[in-house]
């Protein structure tokens, strides 16, 4: 299909309008074909309407039938809206009449040129912000001389607080390409301060790894818009190397934000700014590619401080990320600090070089955890180092002001020889040693603080906490296992595709390093013959195949309490209700379903009772998580029982880490059912801590299972439903989290067929 676009733009905050118009200079759209969401709408209201998740291209006229074939295939709805003309203008018809004829020569000017005065405000340096102790609270505690007080405070401050609840709600190791999750460490309470992910490939592998980390601070900013964005582009560019990147090799993109404009006075803000970006730019000899302004932040007279976020993008190779986690006690906290000049500016050749050596050492292997440091200072930043881990450290070469005080761009590491600061430890406390005297508290009271701001407003347990009961679940021993007797050494898996499914690539490289060959085909339900034609070729493909993979997803949106009602309706269906039972008991077959899977399989009935037979009152469900939204994190799962082929490469009592991304996993199924799929082994997988302890505890069980269940089988065990993701893995994938993370599913199911 990719061959066939000449130009294409996605549908914005302009509409359909401009979206279309910026393809060509002549255009000739008829507004009545565009597709529509809500009936009733106007020529000015279609022409002017947003829709994110279309698309405009251009296609020769000669390839249009052959690119809406290519649609139909992917179940894409694709309506011709235009044509480009010769003639230079833009041309909106409504209803067979010309609405809108425009000049393209017109449109180029952008409208009228507009001027303003600007007033140029200086800062005043009396005040300046640098170098300085930003939250009051934490002032009033270090002049009472309570350092721990302080760090409480700190640690409790919005802008340093623990967001997990909310990050949590967005999907973090889709594509199986996560090189760090968002939250690292043993206990995945470590916060990382760059996305880092694996480029995208259809086959293969790669440590080609994108970059990206922003810099921003809000009180450096309303004291200086100019110095704001020096330290935007800084910060940025040190959080970058903090991970592992080259700062020469960055690019940045910027989004601004400013009041509304209307005193000559208010100019100043946007002007100053973007001249700080540029001349950061400049003298760092880096680029920007690209920006976003968005005005106005103001409501009567509460106004946004300036704001200019730099966000840096870079390239690395996989081996040499790191991660912020303290990783070993014993090993030295080292500061890094960067030159300023009397203008409170950095000193951009010798910064740069700063940022080149400590970038040479990260790659040598030299520093195994860095932190880019911002104006909350030391002590906030090393805790949350601490926190992932659970470590201690001592701090013995700072004074208690040098502790907090805003330190942007400068960096902390762990190892590297430099102006040591400390150590870290292994007594879950955090020390300072302050003139003769020391401070301490323990790792979980700065945890409480840390975590505790956010926690009414963005939960991240439903309150089911340490003190929850352990769960009594035996390991079960089959002593043998179903044996296939169709062999083949390169077993076909056939993963079905329905609307909102978005874990068939992952599924698929999964199964093909395994040894195994894929077919995935899309359910396409556009109209009625849409769907009797994939129902005929699903159903081709089922005998085809040895296994069949039910992958994770959104199926139809998700919608509650409809997860996976797609998958389970068309699966009932005659043709492919027969399909599935020749492959289970005709040919020895194995069936998957991960997640949406899973929910699928439950729904159909094909765990646990091995067919399709639909569910019942009394059967096992997937409902809600406990904590009432999408869940995404790594979460430890125990193999409690060995009677699945799916499991064979696996240890039995061996504890594994996969991620879970749902919203509806919860396991659900009256006591009598519990207690027989426990007895006939077919809880093959359940929740657990990183030690393997099974618990009702919330921060484990992550979304209440009974019994924390996590996966079960067939009777057989051939049949396999779980919800986490054991298909995104892979080299160099979520490095900040500790623990096995395959379980050599993938391998097993393949090992089954070749005997």
């Amino acid at each position: 299909m990719a061959r066939l676009i000449r130009k294409c733009n996605d549908f914005g905050a302009g509409g359909v309008s401009v979206a279309i118009g910026e393809l060509a200079p002549g255009l000739d759209i008829e507004l009545d074909k565009v597709p529509k969401k809500y009936a009733g709408l106007d020529g000015t209201e279609l022409a002017i309407s947003e829709s994110q998740e279309r698309m405009a291209i251009v296609i020769a006229p000669e390839d249009e039938a052959e690119f809406m074939g290519y649609a139909a295939q992917e179940n894409l709805e694709a309506t011709r809206v235009a044509v480009v003309t010769e003639s230079p203008r833009l041309v909106l018809r409504w209803r067979g009449k010309t609405i809108v004829d425009i000049s393209r020569a017109f449109l180029d000017t952008n409208g009228a040129p507009q001027s303003t005065a600007v007033e140029v405000v200086l800062p005043d340096r009396r005040e300046t912000p640098l170098g300085q102790i930003y939250s009051q609270s934490v002032r009033d505690a270090l002049d009472g001389g309570d350092v721990r007080g302080a760090l409480i405070s700190s640690l409790s401050d919005l802008n340093v607080a623990s967001q997990r609840g909310l990050i949590e709600m967005f999907d973090s190791s889709i594509g199986a390409a996560t090189v760090t999750m968002p939250f690292g460490g043993l206990y995945q309470q470590t916060p990382t301060q760059a996305m880092a992910a694996l480029l995208p490939v259809s086959s293969g592998t790669t440590r080609a790894t994108s970059l990206m980390a922003y810099g921003f601070d809000p009180v450096i900013s309303r004291f200086s818009p100019y110095h704001g964005a020096v330290y935007a582009v800084t910060m940025s560019i040190a959080r970058v190397v903090a991970s592992g990147g080259d700062p020469r090799r960055i690019h940045f993109t910027f989004q601004e934000y400013f009041r509304r404009m209307v005193e000559s006075s208010d100019w100043s803000e946007p002007m100053t700014a973007l001249l700080g970006a540029f001349e950061a730019q400049c003298r760092y000899g880096l680029a920007s590619i690209g920006g976003k302004d968005s005005m106005s932040g103001s409501f009567n007279d509460i106004h946004v401080p300036p704001t200019l976020v730099s966000f840096a993008v870079d390239m690395a190779d996989a081996d040499d990320i790191i991660t912020p986690e303290l990783k070993s006690a014993g090993n030295e906290l080292i500061l890094v600090e960067i030159p300023v000049d009397d203008d409170d500016l950095p000193v951009y050749d010798e910064v740069l070089s700063i940022y080149d050596k400590v970038a040479g050492l990260i790659k040598e292997h030299s520093v195994v955890s860095a932190w880019a440091l911002d104006g909350s200072g030391i002590a906030p930043a090393v805790s949350q180092m601490a926190f992932g881990n659970r470590l201690g450290y001592r701090i013995d070469a700072l004074s208690a002001r040098e502790l907090f005080r805003a330190r942007p761009g400068d960096l902390l590491l762990e190892v590297v020889p430099g102006r040591r600061i400390g150590e870290v430890t292994d007594t879950g406390s955090f020390v300072y040693s302050i003139g003769g005297g020391e401070t301490s508290l323990t790792v979980m009271e700065a945890f409480r603080a840390w975590s505790g701001t956010l926690e009414n407003v963005f939960r991240t347990t439903a309150g089911a906490g340490a003190d929850s009961p352990e769960v009594d679940m035996p390991l079960y021993h089959e002593g043998s296992i179903h044996v296939c007797t169709h062999r083949t050494a390169k077993p076909r898996v056939f993963i079905p595709v329905f609307p909102g499914t978005n874990c068939e690539y992952d599924s698929a490289r999964a199964f093909e390093r395994a040894g195994a060959e894929t077919e995935i085909l899309i359910f396409r339900n556009r109209d009625e013959e849409d769907i009797r034609a994939s129902v005929r070729e699903f159903a081709d493909a089922i005998d085809r195949a040895q296994m069949i993979m039910f992958p994770g997803g959104f199926s139809a949106g998700d919608e509650p309490d409809g997860s996976a009602k797609f998958f389970a309706t068309a699966f009932r269906a005659d043709r492919l209700r027969g399909a599935v039972d020749r492959l289970l008991n005709e040919r020895d077959g194995l069936a998957l379903g991960i997640c949406n899977g899973f929910q699928a399989m439950i729904k159909l009935g094909l765990v646990p009772n091995g067919s399709i037979t639909g569910q019942t009152p009394e059967s096992p469900t997937l409902t809600f998580n406990t904590i009432g939204r999408h869940i995404s994190r790594m979460a430890y799962v125990k193999v409690v029982s060995d009677k699945s082929p799916w499991l064979m490469g696996a240890t039995q009592g061996g504890v594994y880490v996969d991620p879970a991304s749902h919203g509806e996993g919860r396991f659900v199924a009256p006591q009598h059912v519990l207690k027989e799929l426990v007895r006939a082994g077919q809880v093959a997988t359940v929740y657990c801590d990183p030690d393997g302890r099974v618990t009702m505890d919330d921060a484990w069980n992550i979304n209440g299972s009974y019994m924390a269940i996590e996966g079960i089988t067939s009777p057989d065990g051939r049949c396999y439903g779980k919800m986490c993701h054991a298909e995104r893995r892979g080299d160099h994938v979520a490095i900040n989290i500790t623990g096995e993370q395959d379980m050599k599913l993938f391998e097993s199911g393949v090992r089954y067929f070749a005997g």
